[in-house]
């Protein structure tokens, strides 16, 4: 084998390395990954049975009904609503009209079944993904006050 050869096996070799390694990150980013739906999104969208993923908008009024340690409700863009059931202690500031991101996954009832429910810190946040879908489905009620629904309670541009 001469020198030329050897180095073309080797930089043959090194790019196969190269390229197996950056297609078990990829695998491996693509079983991590959690996006966000809307409830919106859910009526439009084909989502994966069993794919975890995570649903955000409003608790509706009057939908939250506690059973020992497990809640159902319903989480609204205003426009579509889907059932959320979760097993655990709620947050605190977990509460009927206010903005919550739930993680987990559907069942093939179309239930959400929740392993991980998130509710707003204080009056003037609102994860960006919720306010995104509320504003797409016209129901945003923020900016009114120069919060920008971000969290950070500047003024949008500034």
């Amino acid at each position: 084998m001469t020198r030329k050869q050897r180095r073309l096996y080797f930089v043959g070799l090194g790019l196969l390395a190269l390229f197996a390694a950056t297609a078990l990150m990829l695998n491996a980013f693509k079983d991590n990954l959690v996006f966000f739906y809307s409830p919106t999104d859910l009526q439009t969208k084909k989502v994966e049975a069993g794919r975890r993923f995570r649903i955000g908008g409003l608790v509706e009024q009057g939908s939250v009904n506690k059973d020992g340690k497990q809640v159902r409700f319903k989480v609204t863009d205003m426009a579509h609503a889907v059932p959320v059931v979760f097993t655990g202690i709620l947050p605190d500031l977990f509460r009927e009209g206010q903005g919550v991101v739930a993680e987990g996954k559907l069942d093939d009832k179309g239930t959400f079944l929740a392993s991980d429910v998130l509710a707003k810190h204080d009056e003037n946040y609102m994860p960006p993904e919720v306010a995104d879908a509320l504003k797409k489905s016209g129901q945003w009620q923020g900016d009114k006050d120069g919060k920008n629904g971000k969290g950070d309670g500047k003024e949008p541009g500034k």
